[in-house]
């Protein structure tokens, strides 16, 4: 399993660079995924406005969580987006950081992505994790494909981008399309692209990244 609290003790942020320099790729993925949702969201039991407003008068597209939000990189992206955006990591030192950048519309908990349940976010329609699914053993992978399934609503899609299995997995984690799926049995798979490697660096640039796109099954 990556170590995450080191990796960010130390300053290596590479999912930071990876959303400066590709940008563009990562938007398209995320048109797809807003474009394959089945139904619009169903009502929203955190607040009174429900769906279609976040309570400022603008229309949302529903609720997403980014799991494994580091230091903000990613989920203001999706608030900007029209979502009603959380983020949720294991790191309080990353969580605080992400606070600290003050992005209106946008909230972060410190959590454990492995058990989401205790966490009581409510319920999501859509799941954007890059790069943290990939860093965790069997046993945790399953674990946060049960906490999703649990909090996605109907017709929810699950957008993830991981690094595939390599010589490197000791290093910087990978997943294979079997082990993507053993962990959300109750989704539906509906495309693999390959991802933009610009701003990767090594030996991320070196493990076939995909982005994997799935559908709550009805």
């Amino acid at each position: 399993m990556a170590d995450y609290v080191r990796t960010y003790r130390f300053g290596m942020t590479p999912r930071e660079a990876y959303g400066e320099a590709a940008g563009d790729s990562i938007a398209a993925m995320l048109d797809r995924a807003e474009a394959d949702r089945r139904r619009p969201p169903a009502p929203d039991p955190e607040g009174p406005e429900g769906p279609a407003g976040d309570g400022t008068g603008r229309r949302t597209l529903g609720r997403a969580l980014d799991l494994g939000c580091g230091r903000g990189e990613f989920t203001p992206l999706l608030a900007a987006r029209g979502w009603q955006a959380v983020g949720i990591d294991g790191v309080p030192a990353s969580v605080e950081a992400a606070r600290r950048r003050g992005n209106a519309g946008v909230s972060y908990v410190a959590g454990d992505v492995t058990d989401l349940a205790s966490a009581r976010l409510g319920t999501f329609d859509l799941f954007f994790d890059v790069g943290c699914f990939h860093g965790l053993d069997a046993r945790r992978r399953h674990a946060v494909g049960q906490g999703v399934t649990t909090l996605a609503r109907p017709g929810a899609v699950l957008l993830m981008l991981a690094y595939g299995p390599s010589q490197f997995r000791t290093m910087v984690g990978g997943a294979s399309r079997e082990e993507v799926e053993e962990a959300f049995p109750r989704w539906e798979l509906r495309a693999i692209d390959p991802a933009d490697t610009t701003g990767l660096g090594w030996p991320m640039n070196r493990t076939k990244p995909r982005w994997y796109r799935l559908r709550l099954k009805p």
